[in-house]
């Protein structure tokens, strides 16, 4: 499906299954043929019970009658969340009909963030000189710069995931999260590396590894997942990210995939982009890093939850009330994502 995502490939239930997941799926068949369906990734939390998340799904096959799949796959969605969950939450890959269907049978609007809402993504169907002028002026004079200062871009492979593991560290460390275990990488590589749905750049200075990125690759859309950046280098000063995301995009394009997605968008830098563009002075370090390589605000549908249990639904609203409850609800998410929170850029 186009714009679809690893996040609904069985495979990515085995690397989930590393932070204590278990796929549950749902699926809606026509004449006895799959037309649609969901994969469910479920963790029980002490004291609350179940609870799943869904990200990027339901999937839809074009060629079936929409309507009634998206409402027959709703249903079993509600029945699922109902009886053997405390709570699910859902973020669709495309079209409101979904949130909308989902919100008839008693979700309602989510806040949780389950996965980014919002993205930037770059059409990557134009020629490379296109793709060049879209770039932000320090992005396009980096590209004439990097060979001269000792920087090179390569694709890596299984014998880098040490340093990958290393330099996301370093992320890790600098932005205040739990470092990404290895067996969480090498699971990731492993199981989408034989399908092509996996790919690390390594940026190196003086044939130094100072940074690198993982992309996933999934219905014609080449997405940055991961990055690691070593600070105390060079790295920060000869802009070695953008340097790998400027030689990924070209990668991408010469292969053949329909966009780049430079990863998610924060609710409030979506807002500002919507509102003032990509020159925003409200958009962040993060943001402005990525609007820096052109394309367009892509928004997802609206995220929806239910939680079933009074209790719980009850106690994660009373903790959204206030500063303090929401820090701790932070840490929860931070938790549920990954187990050990994974470093982004």
């Amino acid at each position: 499906m186009t714009g679809s995502d690893v996040t609904q490939l069985s495979g990515w239930a085995v690397v989930r299954g590393t932070a204590g997941y278990r796929p549950l799926y749902v699926f809606a068949r026509r004449s006895g043929m799959l037309v649609g369906g969901a994969q469910v990734l479920v963790r029980r939390v002490p004291l609350v019970g179940s609870v799943g998340y869904l990200s990027y799904g339901p999937l839809v096959d074009s060629a079936a009658p929409r309507v009634s799949v998206v409402a027959a796959l709703a249903d079993a969605l509600h029945e699922l969340a109902s009886s053997s969950l405390c709570a699910l939450f859902v973020q669709p890959v495309d079209g409101d009909d979904v949130s909308a269907a989902l919100l008839a049978l008693g979700f309602r609007d989510s806040s949780a963030g389950v996965a980014p809402a919002a993205t930037v993504r770059v059409e990557l169907s134009g020629t490379e000189e296109q793709l060049r002028a879209g770039l932000s002026k320090r992005v396009r004079r980096w590209t004439g710069k990097w060979a001269k200062n000792g920087v090179t871009v390569r694709r890596g492979g299984a014998g880098d995931l040490d340093v990958f593991v290393e330099l996301v560290g370093h992320t890790a460390r600098y932005q205040g999260f739990a470092e990404l275990s290895p067996e969480y990488v090498r699971t990731l590589y492993r199981q989408f590396v034989d399908q092509g749905h996996v790919e690390i750049f390594v940026a190196e200075v003086d044939h130094k590894p100072v940074a690198a990125e993982l992309f996933t690759s999934c219905g014609g859309v080449f997405r940055c997942r991961l990055t690691g950046l070593d600070r105390s280098s060079s790295a920060l000063r000869l802009s070695a990210t953008s340097a790998i995301d400027w030689e990924a995009m070209r990668w991408a394009k010469h292969n053949g995939l329909v966009e780049f997605d430079l990863g998610g968008l924060t609710v409030a830098a979506a807002g500002a982009v919507a509102e003032e563009g990509f020159s925003s002075p409200a958009l962040d370090g993060p943001a402005r890093f990525k609007v820096g390589f052109g394309g367009r605000l892509h928004r997802y549908p609206r995220a929806v939850e239910l939680i079933s249990s009074p209790v719980l639904r009850k106690t994660y609203d009373v903790l959204g009330s206030g500063s303090a409850g929401r820090a701790a609800i932070d840490l929860a998410k931070r938790w549920m994502r990954h187990g050990q929170p994974a470093a982004r850029r």
